[in-house]
Protein backbone atom coordinates (compact mmCIF):
# COMPACT_ATOMS: atom_id res chain seq x y z
CA UNK A 1 0.00 0.00 0.00
CA UNK A 2 1.58 3.32 -1.06
CA UNK A 3 0.89 6.80 0.32
CA UNK A 4 0.77 9.71 -2.17
CA UNK A 5 2.21 13.12 -1.61
CA UNK A 6 0.06 15.67 0.23
CA UNK A 7 -0.86 19.05 -1.32
CA UNK A 8 1.61 20.71 1.05
CA UNK A 9 4.44 18.53 -0.31
CA UNK A 10 3.46 19.36 -3.93
CA UNK A 11 3.54 23.11 -3.25
CA UNK A 12 6.81 24.71 -4.46
CA UNK A 13 9.22 25.89 -1.78
CA UNK A 14 9.89 29.56 -0.94
CA UNK A 15 13.09 29.64 -2.96
CA UNK A 16 11.43 27.91 -5.91
CA UNK A 17 8.57 30.46 -5.90
CA UNK A 18 11.05 33.35 -6.10
CA UNK A 19 13.06 31.60 -8.83
CA UNK A 20 9.96 30.95 -10.96
CA UNK A 21 8.80 34.58 -10.59
CA UNK A 22 12.24 35.86 -11.59
CA UNK A 23 12.31 33.68 -14.72
CA UNK A 24 8.75 34.72 -15.61
CA UNK A 25 9.80 38.39 -15.33
CA UNK A 26 12.69 37.79 -17.73
CA UNK A 27 15.34 38.73 -15.16
CA UNK A 28 18.69 37.09 -14.54
CA UNK A 29 20.28 36.54 -11.13
CA UNK A 30 22.82 39.26 -11.95
CA UNK A 31 20.05 41.77 -12.79
CA UNK A 32 18.12 41.00 -9.59
CA UNK A 33 21.32 41.32 -7.55
CA UNK A 34 22.08 44.69 -9.13
CA UNK A 35 18.55 45.98 -8.57
CA UNK A 36 18.26 44.84 -4.93
CA UNK A 37 21.92 45.15 -3.81
CA UNK A 38 21.71 41.56 -2.54
CA UNK A 39 24.91 39.69 -3.44
CA UNK A 40 24.69 37.02 -6.15
CA UNK A 41 25.67 34.07 -3.87
CA UNK A 42 22.90 35.00 -1.42
CA UNK A 43 20.30 35.24 -4.22
CA UNK A 44 21.35 31.83 -5.55
CA UNK A 45 21.29 30.31 -2.05
CA UNK A 46 17.79 31.66 -1.27
CA UNK A 47 16.47 30.23 -4.55
CA UNK A 48 17.81 26.85 -3.30
CA UNK A 49 16.09 27.39 0.13
CA UNK A 50 19.45 27.88 1.84
CA UNK A 51 19.09 30.82 4.26
CA UNK A 52 22.34 30.17 6.16
CA UNK A 53 24.17 32.85 4.14
CA UNK A 54 21.72 35.56 5.25
CA UNK A 55 23.22 35.91 8.73
CA UNK A 56 20.06 35.17 10.71
CA UNK A 57 16.27 35.09 10.36
CA UNK A 58 15.94 38.89 10.61
CA UNK A 59 18.22 39.41 7.60
CA UNK A 60 16.61 36.48 5.79
CA UNK A 61 13.17 38.15 6.11
CA UNK A 62 14.62 41.39 4.75
CA UNK A 63 16.20 39.61 1.76
CA UNK A 64 12.96 37.72 1.05
CA UNK A 65 10.93 40.95 1.10
CA UNK A 66 13.40 42.74 -1.22
CA UNK A 67 13.70 39.86 -3.72
CA UNK A 68 9.92 39.28 -3.81
CA UNK A 69 9.23 42.91 -4.67
CA UNK A 70 11.93 42.92 -7.35
CA UNK A 71 10.32 40.00 -9.21
CA UNK A 72 6.75 41.27 -8.78
CA UNK A 73 5.55 39.11 -5.84
CA UNK A 74 3.68 40.04 -2.67
CA UNK A 75 6.28 39.44 0.06
CA UNK A 76 3.91 38.99 3.02
CA UNK A 77 2.74 35.40 2.25
CA UNK A 78 6.38 34.33 1.80
CA UNK A 79 7.38 35.96 5.12
CA UNK A 80 4.47 34.25 6.94
CA UNK A 81 5.41 30.90 5.42
CA UNK A 82 9.08 31.45 6.35
CA UNK A 83 8.11 32.17 9.98
CA UNK A 84 5.72 29.20 10.11
CA UNK A 85 8.43 26.79 8.91
CA UNK A 86 10.73 28.06 11.68
CA UNK A 87 8.28 27.95 14.56
CA UNK A 88 6.94 31.49 14.32
CA UNK A 89 8.48 34.92 14.77
CA UNK A 90 9.63 35.71 18.35
CA UNK A 91 7.55 38.31 20.19
CA UNK A 92 9.28 41.67 20.60
CA UNK A 93 10.43 42.56 24.11
CA UNK A 94 9.22 45.80 25.66
CA UNK A 95 11.75 48.44 26.60
CA UNK A 96 12.55 48.80 30.29
CA UNK A 97 10.58 51.62 32.02
CA UNK A 98 13.78 52.94 33.59
CA UNK A 99 15.38 53.27 30.15
CA UNK A 100 12.34 55.16 28.82
CA UNK A 101 12.40 57.53 31.79
CA UNK A 102 16.09 58.25 31.30
CA UNK A 103 15.65 58.72 27.56
CA UNK A 104 12.91 61.35 27.78
CA UNK A 105 14.29 63.22 30.79
CA UNK A 106 15.43 66.68 29.59
CA UNK A 107 18.98 67.65 30.32
CA UNK A 108 19.34 70.65 32.64
CA UNK A 109 21.38 73.36 30.99
CA UNK A 110 23.81 75.50 32.93
CA UNK A 111 23.55 79.30 32.60
CA UNK A 112 25.96 80.77 30.07
CA UNK A 113 27.54 83.62 32.06
CA UNK A 114 30.05 84.43 29.32
CA UNK A 115 27.30 85.13 26.77
CA UNK A 116 25.44 87.28 29.32
CA UNK A 117 28.54 89.41 29.99
CA UNK A 118 29.20 89.89 26.29
CA UNK A 119 25.60 90.96 25.70
CA UNK A 120 25.79 93.49 28.55
CA UNK A 121 29.02 95.03 27.18
CA UNK A 122 27.53 95.31 23.70
CA UNK A 123 24.43 97.02 25.11
CA UNK A 124 26.53 99.59 27.04
CA UNK A 125 28.74 100.39 24.02
CA UNK A 126 25.65 100.76 21.82
CA UNK A 127 23.98 103.14 24.28
CA UNK A 128 27.08 105.37 24.54
CA UNK A 129 27.48 105.49 20.75
CA UNK A 130 23.82 106.36 20.26
CA UNK A 131 24.03 109.21 22.80
CA UNK A 132 27.12 110.75 21.18
CA UNK A 133 25.64 110.44 17.69
CA UNK A 134 22.30 111.92 18.77
CA UNK A 135 23.92 114.99 20.47
CA UNK A 136 26.27 115.61 17.53
CA UNK A 137 23.35 115.42 15.11
CA UNK A 138 21.48 118.14 17.00
CA UNK A 139 24.49 120.52 16.86
CA UNK A 140 24.96 119.93 13.12
CA UNK A 141 21.27 120.62 12.44
CA UNK A 142 21.44 123.92 14.35
CA UNK A 143 24.53 125.08 12.40
CA UNK A 144 22.96 124.21 9.03
CA UNK A 145 19.77 126.05 10.01
CA UNK A 146 21.77 129.29 10.71
CA UNK A 147 23.63 129.14 7.41
CA UNK A 148 20.56 128.62 5.26
CA UNK A 149 18.28 131.17 7.00
CA UNK A 150 16.66 133.55 4.49
CA UNK A 151 17.67 131.54 1.43
CA UNK A 152 14.88 130.73 -0.96
CA UNK A 153 14.20 127.06 -1.37
CA UNK A 154 15.29 125.63 -4.69
CA UNK A 155 12.48 124.47 -6.94
CA UNK A 156 12.00 120.75 -6.93
CA UNK A 157 11.04 118.69 -9.91
CA UNK A 158 9.45 115.33 -9.59
CA UNK A 159 11.06 112.55 -11.59
CA UNK A 160 8.70 110.58 -13.81
CA UNK A 161 7.60 107.30 -12.35
CA UNK A 162 9.49 104.34 -13.72
CA UNK A 163 7.39 101.74 -15.41
CA UNK A 164 8.08 98.20 -14.25
CA UNK A 165 9.60 95.92 -16.82
CA UNK A 166 7.00 93.54 -18.19
CA UNK A 167 7.40 89.95 -17.05
CA UNK A 168 8.03 87.35 -19.74
CA UNK A 169 5.00 85.33 -20.67
CA UNK A 170 5.22 81.64 -19.76
CA UNK A 171 5.72 79.14 -22.55
CA UNK A 172 2.56 77.59 -23.98
CA UNK A 173 4.06 74.10 -23.82
CA UNK A 174 6.72 72.37 -21.74
CA UNK A 175 7.81 70.56 -24.90
CA UNK A 176 9.01 73.82 -26.46
CA UNK A 177 11.57 74.22 -23.63
CA UNK A 178 13.31 70.91 -24.38
CA UNK A 179 16.55 71.13 -26.42
CA UNK A 180 16.00 70.05 -30.02
CA UNK A 181 19.55 68.70 -30.48
CA UNK A 182 19.34 66.27 -27.53
CA UNK A 183 17.23 63.33 -26.46
CA UNK A 184 15.42 63.78 -23.15
CA UNK A 185 13.72 60.84 -21.41
CA UNK A 186 11.59 60.87 -18.26
CA UNK A 187 10.56 57.60 -16.58
CA UNK A 188 7.96 57.42 -13.78
CA UNK A 189 6.97 54.26 -11.87
CA UNK A 190 3.24 54.97 -12.07
CA UNK A 191 1.48 51.61 -11.54
CA UNK A 192 4.16 49.79 -9.52
CA UNK A 193 7.88 49.47 -9.11
CA UNK A 194 10.21 48.60 -11.97
CA UNK A 195 13.86 47.75 -12.35
CA UNK A 196 15.48 50.14 -14.87
CA UNK A 197 18.85 50.49 -16.57
CA UNK A 198 19.86 53.52 -18.68
CA UNK A 199 23.03 54.09 -20.75
CA UNK A 200 24.16 56.93 -23.01
CA UNK A 201 25.50 56.64 -26.58
CA UNK A 202 29.01 55.87 -25.28
CA UNK A 203 27.79 52.99 -23.12
CA UNK A 204 28.19 54.93 -19.87
CA UNK A 205 25.78 53.71 -17.20
CA UNK A 206 23.40 56.51 -16.13
CA UNK A 207 21.08 54.49 -13.85
CA UNK A 208 20.88 50.88 -12.71
CA UNK A 209 18.49 49.99 -9.92
CA UNK A 210 14.95 49.66 -8.63
CA UNK A 211 12.53 52.54 -9.31
CA UNK A 212 9.82 52.43 -6.64
CA UNK A 213 6.22 53.46 -7.28
CA UNK A 214 5.87 57.24 -7.53
CA UNK A 215 9.57 57.85 -8.23
CA UNK A 216 10.84 59.45 -11.46
CA UNK A 217 14.16 59.68 -13.31
CA UNK A 218 15.17 62.00 -16.19
CA UNK A 219 18.07 61.36 -18.60
CA UNK A 220 19.54 63.54 -21.39
CA UNK A 221 22.16 62.82 -24.06
CA UNK A 222 23.21 64.42 -27.34
CA UNK A 223 22.97 61.21 -29.42
CA UNK A 224 21.11 58.27 -27.87
CA UNK A 225 19.82 56.71 -24.65
CA UNK A 226 19.40 52.93 -24.31
CA UNK A 227 16.87 51.61 -21.77
CA UNK A 228 16.08 48.26 -20.13
CA UNK A 229 12.76 48.21 -18.21
CA UNK A 230 12.15 45.24 -15.90
CA UNK A 231 8.40 45.81 -15.42
CA UNK A 232 7.54 47.80 -18.54
CA UNK A 233 3.79 47.88 -17.98
CA UNK A 234 4.16 49.76 -14.70
CA UNK A 235 6.07 52.80 -16.02
CA UNK A 236 5.03 56.05 -17.72
CA UNK A 237 7.56 57.08 -20.38
CA UNK A 238 8.08 60.51 -21.97
CA UNK A 239 10.55 60.89 -24.87
CA UNK A 240 11.39 64.45 -25.97
CA UNK A 241 8.26 65.66 -24.18
CA UNK A 242 5.92 63.15 -25.85
CA UNK A 243 4.32 60.27 -23.95
CA UNK A 244 4.88 56.73 -25.21
CA UNK A 245 1.41 55.24 -24.86
CA UNK A 246 2.25 51.52 -24.90
CA UNK A 247 5.63 50.79 -23.31
CA UNK A 248 5.05 47.08 -22.62
CA UNK A 249 3.11 44.57 -20.55
CA UNK A 250 3.18 44.16 -16.77
CA UNK A 251 6.12 41.97 -15.75
CA UNK A 252 7.67 42.14 -19.23
CA UNK A 253 11.26 43.23 -19.90
CA UNK A 254 11.62 45.79 -22.69
CA UNK A 255 14.86 47.02 -24.28
CA UNK A 256 14.40 50.43 -25.95
CA UNK A 257 16.59 53.03 -27.62
CA UNK A 258 15.76 56.70 -28.39
CA UNK A 259 17.46 59.55 -30.30
CA UNK A 260 16.84 63.33 -30.58
CA UNK A 261 14.34 62.69 -33.42
CA UNK A 262 10.72 61.59 -33.06
CA UNK A 263 10.20 58.85 -30.44
CA UNK A 264 10.90 55.45 -31.92
CA UNK A 265 11.66 52.17 -30.25
CA UNK A 266 15.22 50.90 -30.79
Amino acid sequence: MSIGNSPQEDRPSIGRVIQQARIAAGLTVDEVSTATRVRIPIVQAIEQDDFSRCGGDVYARGHLRTLARAVGLDPEPLIERFDAERGGRPAPTAAAPLFEAERIRPERRRPNWTAAMVAAIVAIVGFVGFTLFHDGGKRDDAARAGETAGAEPAPTTSAPARTADPKPEPSDSAIAALPKDKVTIKITARDGQSWISAKDANGRLLEDGLLRQGQSRTFTDEKRIDLVLGNAGAVQLYVNGKEIKQVGDKGAVERLSYTPGDPQAG
